[in-house]
């Protein structure tokens, strides 16, 4: 039998005004007794929750609230991403090199190696995925016409991407597989920032750029997938703060951020080949910051002809750059919204701040360095920074008042 009709509901929930009983459930529940006729005529009736979840959804949104509207994220995961569903598939594939394989396989192994969880997608949902957006299939952007360019000035253009390196020691005494972020300037191939980290998520994301954007200056463009970090609120956030247009490549269209992808062959084929020391993560960054440094933006570059470091260095007088300091490094705080009580403080994790102006009855935003718990707090409103919160004093509070009545 179809879904009842938003008539048929309004109706049933009309039934509830003059149903007896003392309270709102006991007359829910005599109208969960009636019986009532559809439009075509067929009788209907509806258990006590069902017409309790009718009548709260009424009371919140009105008639919308009873429609027959589906879920706005219906044929969607809502934990995990195509991009990163690919990435997992792709980083397990080679285990089966030339066996046979299907989605089962791939589902069992992803799980096995920890590349996927069973609580962020269910087997049915991955053989859906996989097959709806092609995950299997050869990249569709194999046959894809392109035509080779190249920016013209640096720092026009920065593309960014994220890498698998080697298994190092982490302080739990055991082996973790570390994630490369790294960004390379279009026009000169200079790497601007590159670094190893255990885990790939917002924080690093955040750690990386900064150190990007303060080494090397701030792109006019950055150039990035699909990923979850590189579609997060956060970086979203700090590039329109810092004027730097953040565009992301098509889906699965890997070969559109072609250079940087060439970049992490040479990792594979120069560095990670060497002898390197994995006794830690601190180690691993020292040895890549100077393999970098030394042997890669130092060196001639064959598509450009020159070191891409010496290119670089034409377009110095065209390059923003960011001076560290704490005004800057707000740009790269987490942001958040408050509502200013009639005692002009606010709360932020359990703790009572004091606006830096009489913001008595407004909504501010709140700037903090997430991985600080002592950072400042920053004030602002409508877009202007206001100044810095600090923690509610009261007993300062009590002095300054008393002297002032004296």
């Amino acid at each position: 039998m179809k879904w009842p009709s938003s008539y048929l509901r309004i109706r049933v929930l009309g039934a509830i005004d003059y149903a007896s009983g003392s309270t709102l459930k006991e007359r829910i529940k005599k109208v969960s007794e009636l019986t009532f006729t559809d439009e075509e005529g067929n009788p209907r009736k509806f258990t006590w929750k069902t017409i309790s979840t009718w009548y709260y959804r009424y009371k919140a949104k009105g008639i919308t609230g009873v429609d027959n509207s589906s879920r706005s994220d219906k044929g969607k995961t809502r934990k995990i991403t195509p991009e990163e569903l690919l990435e997992s598939i792709n980083q397990v594939l080679p285990y089966f090199r030339e066996k046979r394989y299907n989605k089962s396989d791939i589902y069992r192994v992803c799980i096995k190696k920890g590349t996927l969880h069973k609580n962020q997608i269910a087997p049915t949902t991955f053989y859906r995925f996989v097959k709806e957006y092609e995950l299997l299939k050869k990249n569709v952007s194999d046959n894809k016409k392109r035509l080779a360019f190249s920016m013209q000035y640096a720092n026009q253009l920065w593309q960014a991407d994220t890498m698998y390196g080697p298994y190092v020691k982490h302080e739990n005494g055991k082996q973790v597989q570390t994630i490369l972020i790294a960004f390379l300037d279009d026009a000169s191939r200079v790497i601007c920032h590159g670094e190893f980290f255990f885990n790939e998520n917002i924080d690093t994301m955040v750690n990386t750029i900064r150190s990007a954007f303060y080494k090397r200056g701030v792109p006019e463009q950055l150039y990035v997938d699909n990923g979850s970090i590189y579609t997060c609120q956060e970086i979203t956030l700090i590039c329109a703060r810092i004027g730097c247009i953040l565009r992301h490549a098509p889906l699965r269209d890997g070969a559109a951020k072609g250079k940087i992808e060439r970049f992490f062959r040479t990792v594979r084929d120069k560095f990670l080949a060497r002898n390197l020391r994995l006794s830690s993560l601190k180690e691993l960054n020292k040895q890549f910051t100077q393999w970098v440094e030394d042997e890669y933006n130092n060196v001639a570059h064959s598509a450009i002809g020159m070191k891409p470091i010496d290119r670089f260095g034409i377009d110095l007088d065209r390059i923003r750059y960011l001076q560290p300091d704490r005004f800057n490094d707000e740009l790269f705080y987490a942001e958040d919204t408050r509502t200013v009580k009639k005692d002009n403080t606010f709360s932020f994790k359990s703790k009572r701040y004091e606006a830096p102006a009489d913001l008595r009855d407004k909504k501010i935003t709140i700037r903090f360095d997430r991985n600080n718990e002592n950072s400042r707090i920053i004030v602002y409103y409508k877009n202007d920074r206001v100044g810095e919160a600090k923690p509610l004093n009261l007993i300062a509070n009590g002095l300054l008042r008393r002297n002032r009545r004296n």
